[in-house]
């Protein structure tokens, strides 16, 4: 009889970083489950759909790792350590991140890293919640006549403050999606509201592609106060610009504005 341990310590390393997509389990790419099935291992992050480990073998080691706003169960050290750990002594580790690894998820610094241990690695793409979020809304990110482009942008730094790509953003045209703003959502209307465009659309949209989806729709004059009558909590993400304006629910406050013009 082979011993398990012996067998697992002798299995090549790998290590594949795998985008969930933004929470229905069914968003993940065929390739992202056909690498779940081979995995002797699964860290993954608070944000993926716990329906997805039903995929990896009954025997694989599942192991969750947080990383969210306001749960950071291991730290981004802590997880680069436990994946070389696993990789070096199981064999296939998967690491399963929300929506698409290279898109705030620090994909590359996990790459790095076990690039620095001479660890196969595969990346294999997921959907990101910035373009797929506001989609399933009837949301599209460009739109002709109305956004010729899109930003994504964080709206929390490492150290605590609001991206300073906002403030660019704000001066451009194009369609801004905020990841991670929710609770800098004041500070953000407030950059808007400096360049004039306390009228220009905008959603908020909670938990995107899940039962617990929920959406405010208002301008940036408003939606603070939405957001709250709404009690709209994270993960959430903001969408500005007039391609929100396509959203049904946008028509009254459009039909508001257009009375109080004519008045």
């Amino acid at each position: 009889m082979v011993d398990i341990q012996t067998e697992n310590k002798i299995k090549e390393p790998r290590i594949t970083l795998v985008g969930a997509g933004p929470g229905d389990a069914d968003l993940i790419t065929l390739k992202g489950i056909k690498a779940l099935k081979t995995a002797d291992v699964v860290l993954y992050d608070a944000l993926v759909n716990e329906e997805l480990l039903e995929f990896a073998p009954e025997n694989a080691h599942k192991v969750y790792v947080g990383k969210r706003s306001g749960d950071h169960s291991y730290s981004q050290d802590a997880i680069n350590k436990l994946m070389i750990d696993y990789a070096l002594n199981y064999g296939h580790v998967v690491r399963l991140k929300g929506g698409d690894p290279f898109v705030f998820g620090r994909g590359y610094e996990e790459l790095d890293h076990a690039a620095s241990y001479s660890i196969k690695t595969e990346v294999i793409p997921g959907i990101s919640s910035s373009i797929a979020v506001p989609g399933l809304q009837g949301i599209p990110v460009t739109h002709r006549g109305k956004s010729e482009s899109f930003w994504v942008v964080t709206g929390t730094t490492a150290d605590g403050r609001v991206s300073g790509d906002l403030y660019e953003a704000a001066r451009t045209n194009a369609t801004i999606v905020v990841l991670m703003g929710l609770h800098k959502l004041a500070e953000i209307t407030r950059i808007f509201k400096n360049e004039g465009k306390g009228k220009l659309p905008v959603a908020v949209i909670q938990s995107g592609s899940t039962e617990n989806e929920k959406i405010g729709v208002g301008i940036i004059d408003t939606i603070v106060e939405i957001v709250e009558e709404q009690k709209i909590k994270a993960p959430a993400l903001i969408v500005i610009g007039e391609v929100v304006s396509l959203h049904p629910l946008y028509q009254p406050i459009k039909e508001f504005y257009d009375i109080v013009a004519e008045e």
